[in-house]
């Protein structure tokens, strides 16, 4: 049976409008950001210089552009993106370095200032460009060290390696290949990972998607802990082994091929996305996999993002805003962050999750954005195409509102979309934007996105 569950219960209407503004975490993350339900509507603006800082004209955020036609100076005047799933980590733990990725497999690093925003190169790159890093894209910066970004590389997708800035250097951490993953991996390019590498929240695990020719197609989850070696899945025999936790076969009998993993920040479990089957957790230290179909009781549908032990996720069934948070270890249990619904229901906003600013507790705001999936640019409902964190702690249901994002999603173009990426300490975001479709093309037609960072206060 599904559980929902408010710890503060907004049920009367009289309570209603009550819950919607009363004081959220006994420190207000946020306490100059927007909090209300209204709807803000878009204030018309041209895009804005690189570098150069500004006031967010609907919501009072200060905001600069990070990237521009010149960023990738290999590929000038193709777009720039952030990372797809909001999983990776793509700040520094001090947050003065951050990444993009560019067009061509590009990814670019550069320098920050938190307390001015401007953006500068890092060492080691030349005067006004980022830094080109040897790592494939979508790698995560370390949590626990400044200095240290993991990912994949070119030469060897099926080796988790890390880059050191202050050296610049590559350090092979796991050759995967070493893991005794049953049958054994082949060779590229027949055999290729995900470069989906994500890490504890202490950098003492990692895991990854491996062992077919392309995403969608993966039958291995290898998590390497540095202490204790490898351990790992294969999804299509159901065989579970490595040098620590118990070998076997999972309990769970389905079989299936993996498009994407993601280990919890505890470490403890890692969602596995399908194409077809919605999505799996596997309790990485045992036999146990947990299936959570697209179509069930359970609102598994939606983007979502996996913290230290939870997961929240927006389905979308009742409103745009539906969200709910629910531990790893029971699926069932769901908590509903945004409540009370509104009516009518709000329709017509995709929404993005980011959360690496998770603690232990799971209790930190999660950040997003939403956006029309149609390419709609009317703002006809609160939240719609804007920044935004929600409570997660469960003292009441606060929406925190930074900015308008001005995505204007151009189908197929993934870049088009406002994907985003929180800072460790939650004061920043990335994000993509087309600036309501004004950035112009790149040589080859394609529509031009570059990469905005919003404060959070």
């Amino acid at each position: 049976m599904v559980r929902i569950n408010n710890k503060t219960s907004c049920v009367l209407a009289t309570i209603a409008a009550l819950c919607t503004t009363m004081s959220a975490q006994s420190t207000d993350p946020y306490p100059k950001a927007v909090t209300d339900r209204a709807i803000h509507q878009e204030t018309a603006m041209t895009p804005p210089s690189r570098n150069v800082v500004f006031t967010e004209p609907d919501f009072g955020s200060s905001v600069v552009r990070a990237t521009d036609r010149t960023t990738n100076f290999q590929l000038p005047g193709t777009y720039l993106i952030t990372e797809a799933s909001g999983q990776s980590n793509e700040w520094s733990a001090d947050s003065k370095k951050f990444y993009v990725q560019g067009a061509g497999g590009r990814v670019l690093v550069f320098a920050f200032d938190p307390t001015t925003m401007a953006i500068s190169s890092p060492p080691n790159a030349k005067s006004g460009q980022p830094l080109l890093v040897p790592i494939r894209p979508e790698p995560s910066f370390a949590f626990t060290d400044a200095d240290l970004i993991y990912g994949t590389t070119s030469v060897d997708p099926l080796t988790i390696t890390s880059y050191r800035f202050s050296t610049n250097s590559s350090t092979p951490i796991i050759n995967t290949r070493t893991c005794g993953v049953q049958p054994p991996l082949g060779k590229p390019p027949k055999v290729v990972s995900d470069d989906d590498v994500t890490l504890s929240l202490d950098d003492s695990r990692m895991s990854i998607s491996e062992g077919g020719p392309q995403s969608g197609d993966h039958p291995f989850v290898v998590v390497y802990d540095k202490a204790l070696g490898c351990r790992w899945y294969n999804a299509q025999t159901g065989q579970i082994g490595g040098a620590w936790g118990t070998a076997g076969v999972a309990a769970i009998s389905d079989t299936y091929l993996i498009r994407h993993a993601y280990l919890s920040r505890s470490g403890q479990y890692v969602r596995i996305l399908t194409d077809t089957l919605g999505w799996y957790v596997w309790d990485v230290a045992t036999l146990n996999v947990t299936h959570c179909p697209i179509k069930s009781k359970y609102d598994c549908t939606g983007y979502g993002i996996v913290g230290y032990n939870s997961y929240v996720n927006s389905p979308n069934n009742l409103d745009d805003m539906q969200t709910f948070k629910r531990p790893l270890s029971n699926l069932s249990q769901l908590t509903s962050l945004y409540y009370p619904l509104p009516s009518p229901a709000n329709r017509g906003q995709e929404k993005h999750f980011t959360w690496s600013n998770v603690d232990s507790n799971d209790s930190r705001p999660a950040c997003g954005s939403s956006y029309n999936y149609e390419g709609d640019t009317e703002i006809n409902q609160p939240y719609a195409g804007e920044i935004f964190c929600i409570e997660t702690d469960g003292l009441a249901s606060t929406i925190w509102r930074f900015a308008h994002d001005r995505a204007v999603w151009i189908a197929p173009y993934f870049q088009t979309q406002p994907l985003g990426s929180v800072s460790i300490d939650g004061k920043f975001l990335i994000f993509t934007s087309d600036w309501d479709n004004q950035l112009g093309k790149a040589p080859d037609g394609t529509p031009r996105s570059d990469a905005f960072i919003v404060k959070l206060d």
